[in-house]
């Protein structure tokens, strides 16, 4: 019978360590505490707090021992997180990454030390290199949002500023997908980060606005950078339309009132579930998909009543 890596490297280890993992049990997900598991997060926006609080609610359902920590959006950090947790001698690591140019040197450690290593958000060019993902269409996300600006237009000119996140990752996927699905009456004029900080898009959004006065909508990564731009643009007494992203209870009830014209759900709730669930079925061998898809769906508002729930906690005041 193969031996999966998680019974190699317990097979490897110390006696004292041995027989720990002995007398605790034999199965991934077994209910019984075996499983220890490493959560790298990759920054402090909502969608990051929410994908690890779900994170650590899964794995504790399922009784699985859960290690957590941040790397603020630097990849050096990143892979020094990616150390710590080897150095606990986790069963598998599950990563926010903060830039997918990083993840070649955290998959390389994580295999010289014979740990699995699960995606959240995106996946590699080669899978066989990793457990396995669970993924958001980011582009799919991009042309949703740049579908609602077609259709809103209808055909006339119309002039479009994008804020980005961090340069990397999601970021560039989002704006890739939204800028390439634009028809061709939509011109991009402005294209600028936001870092994933609402001031940081609030000073971005006043300086589009000055420089394009007739910017009638904007592409903004996410929906706490948005409500920045939107602050900006209702101070210039600027009709711009607001098309973002995550399907937070915020973003929802400014969806509902008009302040933003659509947002992409992409629950991140779902994403955290989806990543420990797979994660301990991969390691056990069982059957599910190695590459999964969190769902995403355009909200407008005529939809906003039926939008999945984005986060299991309650946003700080």
């Amino acid at each position: 019978m193969n031996l999966s890596a998680r019974t190699r490297r317990a097979t490897a280890a110390s006696a004292a360590a041995a027989l720990a993992l002995v007398l605790s049990g034999c199965g991934a997900g077994s209910g019984d505490g075996a499983v220890s598991l490493g959560f790298v997060n990759g920054g402090d926006t909502e969608f990051h707090t929410c994908l690890q609080a779900s994170v650590k609610e899964t794995a504790e359902a399922k009784k699985a021992k859960i290690f957590t920590a941040n790397s603020h959006q630097n990849p050096g950090t990143e892979l020094s997180n990616i150390e710590d947790m080897i150095s606990r001698n986790v069963d598998a690591l599950i990563v926010q990454t903060v830039n997918v140019d990083a993840l070649k040197g955290d998959i390389a450690k994580a295999r010289s030390a014979d740990i699995p290593i699960f995606l959240t958000s995106v996946v590699t060019d080669d899978p066989s290199d990793i457990l396995g993902a669970v993924v958001v269409d980011l582009k799919q996300v991009g042309e949703l949002d740049a579908g609602f600006v077609e259709k809103d237009a209808a055909g006339s000119s119309v002039e479009v500023g994008v804020i980005a996140g961090a340069p990397g990752a999601a970021s560039d996927l989002l704006v890739n997908g939204f800028t390439k699905a634009l028809p061709d009456n939509a011109k991009v004029v402005a294209n600028q980060p936001g870092m994933f900080n609402a001031a940081k898009a609030q000073d971005v959004a006043e300086n589009m606005i000055q420089a394009h006065p007739k910017m009638t909508y904007a592409f903004v990564a996410n929906e706490e950078m948005a409500f920045g731009a939107l602050k900006a643009f209702q101070a210039a007494q600027a009709d711009v339309k607001i098309v973002t992203v995550n399907g937070t209870d915020e973003g929802l009830a400014a969806v509902k009132d008009g302040r933003f014209a659509a947002t992409v759900a992409n629950s991140a709730m779902t994403t955290g579930k989806i990543a420990v669930t797979n994660t301990l079925k991969l390691l056990d061998e069982k059957k599910t998909d190695k590459i999964a898809m969190t769902p995403i769906s355009l909200i407008t508002a005529d939809n906003v009543n039926s939008a999945p729930q984005y986060c299991s906690v309650k946003k700080k005041s």
